[in-house]
């Protein structure tokens, strides 16, 4: 008697994980029709998602959403030889700061200043729905704040070390 009652729950874990596997099939489906393979890579293993310490550039934005980002950069030679980011936001705003400190990264300050924005981005997804497009504009946004800063800090290096703004 004990046996059939412990089979009975097993088939019910049976039938919720197919349920689950399921779900998360139509789920994923409904994503690709939204999002291109580009936007579902970035979003599977964002690039550069971290805090760098002691930056030569930072900045800290918050979109209109509500959803704030923050980029690190560390130059070498002139060139961006490290470029990090960190985002409370939604998994648009992780991939969009991915893309954007890829193309920073190893460019010079002059390349990366012209090459970064919201439209690069985008394009460099695949596009992204029209709802979702503020997130491009922040990640576009921090990064070249956080190249002005970069510029800033190279020009008063002191108000780096003292805190000064």
């Amino acid at each position: 008697m004990n046996l059939s009652k412990k089979k009975k729950p097993m088939a019910k874990n049976k039938d919720v994980d197919k349920f689950a596997r399921e779900l998360q099939k139509q789920i994923m489906e409904q994503i690709r029709k939204r999002y291109s393979e580009t936007v579902l890579d970035h979003w599977q293993n964002p690039r550069n998602f971290r805090k760098i310490e002691n930056p030569d550039g930072y900045a800290k934005a918050k979109g209109s959403c509500g959803d704030t980002m923050e980029m690190y950069l560390k130059t070498d030679k002139e060139n961006i030889s490290e470029c990090g980011f960190q985002t409370d936001g939604c998994g648009t705003s992780i991939v969009c700061g991915s893309v954007a400190t890829e193309l920073a990264l190893n460019k010079s300050f002059i390349q990366a200043l012209g090459l970064v924005s919201a439209d690069e981005i985008l394009k460099r997804l695949g596009g992204l729905p029209q709802s979702d497009v503020h997130c491009a504009q922040l990640a576009a946004e921090t990064l070249r704040r956080a190249l002005a800063d970069y510029l800033y800090q190279k020009r008063a290096p002191w108000k780096k070390h003292h805190g000064g703004t």
